[in-house]
């Protein structure tokens, strides 16, 4: 754990109030997932945002927009579960900031626990579901966005970086079950 605390020490060192703002700016993009649960809604709404080039989304889902919103959806479904109501409640991790107490906060005490990060969580989730839909630009762009989420925990020193590692890999793993999910889905509606 000391060089997880020196990791983040050393971000420390790198504030400045510009980018403090920055920083609050894009962490509060990830708070509740709000930026991934819009991103979704605009996915089901808007059929044009995204056309699939197979005809199976389009009877599964009505318009074929739909599928790649049905996979985000199903992917931060299983990302809820499983970050925030298993993993976080089965390690008990305190945060960071609870330890070095001297720490002063930039942004909103969080009252949960520290392991995974939802927030990368989220932020992973969104981006490997985004890839399995065949959204080629969107996803490059979320992850532009995820890294920067992810890093700002850090800064922010409200999560270690073995919490953001964690919470890559449960949103890698919950945007392709996600995806999974929609694919089981889709072969169950072509069987009836």
């Amino acid at each position: 754990m000391q060089i997880e605390f020196q990791i983040l020490d050393a971000l420390q060192k790198i504030h400045t109030p510009v980018l403090d703002g920055v920083m609050c700016l894009i962490t509060s993009l990830g708070n509740a997932g709000i930026i991934w649960i819009l991103l979704t809604i605009a996915l089901l709404i808007n059929p044009k945002i995204r056309r699939t080039k197979d005809g199976t989304a389009c009877r599964l889902f009505g318009e074929s927009g739909r599928r790649s919103g049905c996979i985000l959806l199903a992917a931060l479904i299983l990302d809820l579960i499983l970050c925030n109501g298993i993993l976080k409640n089965l390690f008990h991790r305190v945060r960071p900031y609870d330890i070095r107490t001297s720490i002063e906060l930039l942004v909103k005490r969080p009252l949960d626990y520290s392991f995974p990060s939802g927030h990368t969580a989220a932020s992973f989730t969104a981006v490997v579901a985004l890839s399995f839909a065949g959204e080629k630009r969107a996803w490059k762009a979320a992850l532009v966005l995820a890294c920067l989420i992810a890093f700002s925990r850090m800064y922010l020193y409200v999560h270690y970086p073995t919490d953001v590692l964690g919470g890559v890999l449960v949103g890698i793993a919950a945007g392709y079950g996600g995806y999974r999910v929609v694919k089981a889905l889709e072969r169950y509606k072509k069987e009836k």
